[in-house]
């Protein structure tokens, strides 16, 4: 968007581009948005090229995001994804830290009204597998139950699956309005981060 600042660049190569998203930026546009106000949008501006979309970050989330340069590069970037042959990590702080500091969550899921997804019921009929790995990195005792730094790797790449995933063993990500707390505690009150937690490496 015009007057707005640069994305920062993490790698630019012949066949492809990793960007830092910040959050509330979609990857390709909403419903109804300009495709100038996209991360890609901003990006081809940018660059003065066109980019070819591999995989995405919920808006509200912030972190690498990878495009291809090339048709041949998105090819074998969107088959490295399909075939899991992509490690990805991101880091969450959590309300709360899960019972176990090192496990694998895997409830599959389902899709939900209003664009969001829920844990599917046992035999339920459109029901995904999902996976995701989680080491609790640092806790700390802030409010009533504390508050954990969560590295997770997901293993597959469902709707909303880390943020429903934490949410599902107690430990909602803080500041997520679909899926965390209705309210923060008050003592997260100054946190230098008011919005969704969650952060891909």
């Amino acid at each position: 968007a015009e007057g707005a600042s640069p994305i920062p660049l993490i790698f630019s190569g012949d066949t492809l581009v990793a960007a830092d998203k910040p959050p509330g930026l979609t990857v390709i546009p909403a419903s109804g948005e300009l495709g100038e106000r996209s991360l890609r949008g901003r990006l081809e501006q940018q660059l003065g090229c066109r980019l070819w979309v591999v995989h995405r970050l919920d808006r509200d989330a912030s972190g690498v995001v990878v495009f291809a340069r090339t048709a041949d590069a998105h090819r074998d970037l969107s088959l490295a994804f399909e075939r899991r042959q992509v490690h990805k990590t991101y880091l969450a702080f959590t309300a709360g830290a899960p019972t176990l500091p090192v496990g694998r969550i895997t409830l599959a899921l389902h899709s939900a009204r209003h664009n969001k997804a829920r844990p599917a019921a046992l035999g339920e009929p459109g029901a995904r597998e999902a996976a995701t790995g989680y080491a609790v990195r640092r806790q700390w005792g802030v409010a009533e139950h504390g508050v954990a730094m969560v590295e997770a790797c997901p293993e597959t790449g469902r709707h909303h699956q880390i943020r429903v995933h934490l949410r599902a063993i107690g430990t909602p990500i803080l500041f997520d309005a679909l899926y965390g707390r209705r309210h923060a505690p008050p003592e997260l009150a100054d946190a230098p981060c008011q919005r969704l937690a969650l952060h891909a490496l």
